[in-house]
């Protein structure tokens, strides 16, 4: 357990938003059609309520790429202890959370756009960890 070691924190909070994003991208993925039901009915009063297939995919994609290049991240962290390509899928994530934040906003859902808070400011320690 070098490894962990090493950089314990990198390891620890890139795990958490890996679990998060691809846990959340999967599903969109697996359940396109209940998630796009979902969405479509939190926003049916909002100004996206006729773009949301189209933001959902974006979405989508974003968190499937933010955790695939931290995933790829913590593999080079481990073997080179190199930071980059996870420092840009916690970049990913933090541009996706403010994706979020803005439809919560519009939809005035107040409660879910708070709970995007707690993923926010551990996206920034990760970002502050991977750039010291």
């Amino acid at each position: 357990m070098k490894f962990l070691s090493e950089h314990p924190t990198e390891v620890v909070t890139l795990l958490f938003l890996i679990v998060t994003f691809l846990q959340s991208g999967i599903d969109k993925l697996l359940d396109w059609r209940g998630n796009l039901s979902f969405i479509k009915d939190h926003f049916k009063n909002s100004p996206l309520k006729n773009s949301v297939p189209l933001l959902l995919a974006i979405i989508l994609v974003l968190e499937i790429a933010a955790g695939v290049l931290m995933l790829f991240g913590v593999y080079q962290l481990y073997t080179s202890g190199a930071k980059e390509i996870a420092l840009l899928g916690v970049e990913l994530c933090a541009v996706t959370l403010i994706f979020l934040l803005i439809g919560q906003r519009l939809a005035k859902d107040y409660a879910g756009a708070m709970s995007l808070a707690v993923y926010f400011i551990i996206t920034l320690w990760g970002v502050y960890l991977l750039n010291s």
